[in-house]
């Protein structure tokens, strides 16, 4: 079993639930996060004067998935939420040693 963590654009956000759902992964976790990578922020005008935005707003998907839907589930991801400019996020793969629900007590996969 694998962790798949991905910070991405928040307006991508729908488009890659979407495509998450049609594969069969049946459940994910969202958090508003901010961060900046490459990207470093950008300056903007506001009432005349001028402000560096350091963090830019960004959303941070967790999926748990089997060992096999891995590289279809971060290939949906990488496509569905590329825009193709600076900033489009990264996707972090980690492994998962256990997963227990905890309302049945199933473990592993079966937890999923």
């Amino acid at each position: 079993m694998k962790l798949i963590t991905a910070v991405i654009k928040p307006f991508k956000l729908d488009d890659v639930r979407e495509v998450l759902s049609d594969l069969g992964v049946s459940g994910i976790t969202v958090t508003e996060v901010k961060g900046f990578g490459r990207q470093k922020g950008h300056t903007e005008l506001y009432r005349g004067a001028e402000y560096v935005v350091d963090f830019l707003p960004k959303a941070k998907l967790e999926v748990a998935v089997s060992d096999e839907m891995v590289e279809q589930a971060v290939e949906a991801i990488s496509t569905s939420a590329n825009t193709g400019k600076i900033g489009d996020g990264k996707i972090f793969v980690t492994s998962l040693d256990a997963v227990i629900r905890i309302r049945t007590g199933e473990t592993g996969d079966e937890a999923l």
